[in-house]
């Protein structure tokens, strides 16, 4: 909870600059509630960082669920990297390459990779999409296809709200976050 409100706290003293154009933005700080099959909920901060006009960005995120009706705790890492190709001034086609661990309080933990492909676009100025097919495999665990849906809503070219449901035969996890894009 505390890295949580740290990350938001950050964001928050950050300047709210506009962007110089009307691109994508890839690098951000968002924290925010997180479900997993409504059998587990808690909290999550990711954030990304771009790599100047390379179009190459850097991710990761940290989440810590806990199991209803058990003092369980689940804590999921992802750090990856991601290329942004430009379809159009507001559509891009995205890549993505991403470590993946969870640890279960006195279950242990599970490593493994995310490979995504998808499309990232702003349908105006205040509103952007996200469709993106995901595998995730590892040593410990059998590979899964997953889907995910995402959406921002910006009121500001710095501050929006978002919103992201990743479905497969693993389950469904749902987020609702507060976004800040620099």
């Amino acid at each position: 909870m505390k890295r949580s409100l740290i990350a938001l706290a950050l964001a928050a003293l950050l300047p709210l600059s506009a962007q110089a154009d009307d691109k994508l933005s890839y690098t951000y700080v968002e924290g925010g509630y997180v479900n997993v099959d409504s059998d587990a909920d808690g909290f999550g901060v990711r954030g990304s960082f771009e790599f100047g006009q390379s179009n190459f960005y850097g991710f990761g995120s940290y989440a810590q669920v806990e199991v209803d009706n058990s003092s369980v705790d689940i804590d999921n890492t992802e750090i990856g990297l991601g290329y942004a190709h430009d379809l159009s001034d507001n559509l891009d086609l995205i890549s993505e390459l991403a470590y993946v661990n969870a640890d279960a309080d006195g279950f242990g933990d599970v490593d493994g990779y995310r490979a995504s492909v998808g499309v990232r676009g702003s349908f105006s100025d205040s509103f952007e999409g996200l469709l993106k097919a995901n595998y995730t495999d590892g040593s410990d665990f059998d590979g899964d296809f997953s889907g995910t849906i995402g959406a921002q809503y910006k009121f500001t070219q710095t501050w929006g709200v978002t919103g992201e449901v990743t479905f497969g035969d693993g389950g469904e996890t749902y987020l609702v976050g507060l976004r800040a894009s620099f």
